[in-house]
């Protein structure tokens, strides 16, 4: 039996589309569909159904997966044992991050470790929704919630903290700002409710409920572009604010969030030595990058 035939099986089995297992496994959808349709015939049997939102296994595909993945588990280990794995790491780790974590504080530094390791490929998937390791949409993920459930590795990557953001333009033109009363008549900033990918997105009904919105946008680097342009408050990643010398703080005593970024993969994917080397450098990166994250812990033990 064709064993490339069978790992095309387990990515669409994984994915749901031709599509996303086609961009898995870096061919065209096409040749997902003529794999999968010779797998089929060589065994004598259906083992997906063709639904309108993609491909859902049928009974015999289900009882074939389990199979499959072990003889995947046992090539990974063979691969990773093998003496050429520690000749320089190699081959594709897809990362999924939250749209602004991943492009202001995860972009720069993975763009150094890839030429560090000309022959790693590293997809970067820093969007404004959550990236799932169910359907295998990448090898490690970086969200903002704890997976519940699955067999991934989970570990808490770090805290982070957002506060109150206007323009000096903006703030200038207003009253002073100098309790959470003050905030009234104030115009924000802020997420598109009904498009939340997270609760932890929530901010503003925890400080004062807005009495308008200049903008909403499902994009954070939006929302700080419009804070920029003088648009209104916002609540910021203070990772990516801090840096603005456009902006400034508002209520700093009293308005800050602290959100928790947590880092997962497979359990399938643990002995990897590509997976395990950016996993390593994603934390590295994290604990260098501290200050920006936690600056108040950064400022105190500075003191101490």
């Amino acid at each position: 039996m064709d064993w490339d035939n069978l790992r095309f099986f387990l990515e669409l089995a994984r994915t749901g589309t031709l599509v996303s297992a086609a961009r898995r496994l870096a061919v065209d959808h096409t040749t997902v569909a003529r794999r999968i349709q010779a797998l089929e015939k060589e065994m004598g049997t259906t083992l997906f159904a063709r639904e309108a939102g993609g491909h859902r296994l049928t009974d015999a595909g289900r009882r074939l997966q389990p199979q499959v993945e072990a003889m995947e588990n046992a090539f990974l280990a063979i691969e990773s044992a093998s003496p050429g794995a520690h000749e320089g790491l190699s081959g594709l780790v897809r990362i999924g991050a939250t749209e602004g974590f991943g492009t202001v504080v995860l972009a720069p530094q993975l763009a150094r470790f890839a030429q560090q390791h000309p022959r790693l490929v590293i997809d970067l998937l820093a969007m404004p929704r959550l990236v799932h390791l169910s359907r295998r949409e990448a090898d490690i993920v970086i969200s903002l919630e704890r997976p519940a459930r699955g067999p991934v590795v989970v570990s808490k990557l770090t805290d982070y903290v957002l506060r109150l953001y206007a323009s000096a333009d903006y703030l200038d033109s207003h009253p002073p700002i100098a309790s959470r009363e003050g905030l009234r008549g104030h115009v924000f900033i802020s997420y598109v409710d009904d498009l939340l990918f997270s609760k932890e997105l929530q901010f503003l009904d925890e400080l004062y409920r807005p009495d308008a919105f200049a903008l909403r946008s499902t994009s954070i680097l939006a929302q700080h572009h419009a804070a920029v342009a003088g648009a209104g408050i916002a609540v910021l990643p203070a990772f990516i604010a801090e840096r603005d010398p456009a902006l400034r703080r508002v209520l700093p005593k009293e308005a800050n969030f602290t959100r928790t970024f947590w880092m997962s993969m497979p359990a399938e994917s643990k002995h990897l030595g590509r997976i395990q080397a950016v996993w390593g450098f994603l934390r590295a990166t994290v604990e260098a990058q501290r200050g920006l994250l936690l600056p108040d812990e950064a400022r105190n033990s500075a003191h101490v």
